[in-house]
């Protein structure tokens, strides 16, 4: 039966994206609301008098006391489980969930089939190319989640969407509990967020809400999702670089091939996708796996692939100045990201660095050390980023910046220039997050691309 929230009183957990969007929906639907958050800036105040508007009663400057009489706590995902309203709301015993699930819980009767997508890299472009192949088979889809859009405006929108394809974060997953998608794809794990989660296994429990109740599609060349693909009781799906088995997707004389839902079927030229790098031809894979367990024809792969147009600082091309490649993959906040972006290039001069959130830069640097023609460190955890290098990459030259104020790009371009020469490529692939310096990744990537721009004009 459809969760209907009419009279119940629920404390709704931020006034980001999420926390409005759950804010607004619950109060059409009957619900009396309490948003509550802790900052009380212009763009909170300004999100205050809109949910004020619609019949919301808000608490700024203040979100450590949970409202009396609550019956139901919906969290921002930004949230971590240990904040005091969260712990107040389940030693009393109020449920907490998030918006995913109560987006999941409002889903109207015979509503659309949820396409899910987590890992912990390639989420976003992974959602963006099974949108557009779904768009191109003709479809009416609505790309949500962590993407963008809030799944309680996907699920509640009209006309209705006929597919949903759902970007889910690990925090997303942690307060999802009844979460039963048509098809999950898992496409890698690895080490993040650990601050948050606690440990890895916290963090990977959480990743695997995303095959609960419905086909399972992974990554077996990712040995941590190989290992727990070969558990799933029901059917798999897996993807693969290489040649593909029965039951699989994989790459075969220079074609994306389908042996799951088809015999063997060529979707696609591994030419034709685009961003290029092995990282992004798997992202493709998982995305054809999806749309094709809804049927989409290999045609519909094609064009949807070749019609694509991803967000920016994801492997873009800046400039090549001086027979030298500046390359923004600001989006690569992690280790396993960045390495994932260092082996898209033969030679690097590689920009490193940021707020680690306690991940281990050890493995990423010994994967990128023969390629390293040079590294510049910049941010605030840069000490544990020098220490890896000089441990595991002892060969290369290295530059640190020492400034952490969001000039501090314009010296890392410069520095990272002086290291590279003619064939090499510099590549911002910071393998952390960038809040030390900058209000996101994408700002981080503007600065960066501004100091190409720049470099550019200097040289000519």
């Amino acid at each position: 039966m459809r969760f209907d929230p009419a009279g119940r009183l629920v404390a709704v957990g931020g006034v980001g994206v999420s926390g409005r969007a759950a804010a607004l929906a619950l109060a059409r639907l009957g619900a009396d609301v309490i948003a509550v958050d802790a900052r009380d800036g212009a763009e909170q105040r300004a999100t205050a008098a809109e949910l004020s508007a619609a019949g919301v009663r808000v608490r700024l400057g203040d979100a450590t006391v949970l409202p009396d009489r609550v019956d139901l706590v919906v969290t921002s995902p930004g949230w971590r489980p240990d904040q005091p309203l969260l712990t107040a709301a389940l030693r009393s015993g109020v449920e907490v969930i998030g918006e995913v699930e109560l987006a999941w819980r409002l889903r109207p009767p015979g509503a659309a089939p949820w396409l899910a997508i987590t890992g912990t890299n390639g989420k976003t472009t992974t959602t963006r190319m099974a949108a557009a192949m779904l768009g191109a088979a003709g479809r009416r889809v609505v790309a949500a989640g962590n993407v963008g859009t809030p799944l309680v405006d996907a699920v509640l929108t009209e006309p209705a969407p006929e597919v949903v394809v759902a970007e889910l974060s690990s925090f997303q997953l942690h307060w999802s509990v009844s979460l039963a998608c048509a098809a999950g794809a898992l496409l890698n794990l690895a080490q993040d967020h650990l601050d948050w989660h606690g440990s890895f296994a916290a963090y990977t429990a959480d990743k695997l809400k995303i095959w609960a109740g419905g086909l399972a599609l992974g990554n077996r060349d990712d040995p941590e999702v190989a290992a727990r693909l070969a558990d799933v009781a029901g059917r798999t799906v897996a993807v693969t670089l290489g040649r593909p088995r029965e039951g699989e997707l994989g790459v075969e004389d220079g074609y994306l091939v389908d042996r799951a839902f088809a015999e063997a079927a060529l979707l696609a030229r591994v030419e034709d996708v685009r961003p290029s790098g092995p990282h992004h031809l798997a992202n493709a894979l998982a995305a054809a796996g999806l749309a094709r367990s809804r049927g989409v024809e290999a045609d519909a792969v094609a064009r949807g692939l070749a019609g694509l147009r991803l967000e920016p600082h994801r492997g873009d091309v800046v400039a090549t100045v001086d027979g030298v490649a500046y390359v923004d993959d600001s989006k690569a906040t992690n280790p396993h990201a960045a390495t994932a972006s260092i082996t898209a290039h033969t030679r690097v001069v590689w920009i490193v660095g940021g707020l680690l959130k306690g991940a281990d830069l050890t493995p990423a640097v010994r994967a990128a050390a023969d390629r390293l023609a040079g590294a510049v460190v910049v941010g605030v955890d840069r000490g544990a980023v020098l220490e890896a290098l000089t441990r595991h990459a002892p060969q290369v030259p290295v530059v640190e910046v020492a400034r952490t104020d969001t000039g501090a790009m314009d010296e890392a371009v410069t520095s990272a220039a002086r290291l590279a020469t003619p064939g090499t490529t510099v590549l911002l692939a910071p393998a952390a997050a960038s809040m030390d310096m900058f209000r996101d990744y994408a700002e981080r990537g503007e600065a960066f691309v501004a100091a190409v721009v720049a470099l550019a004009a200097r040289r000519r």
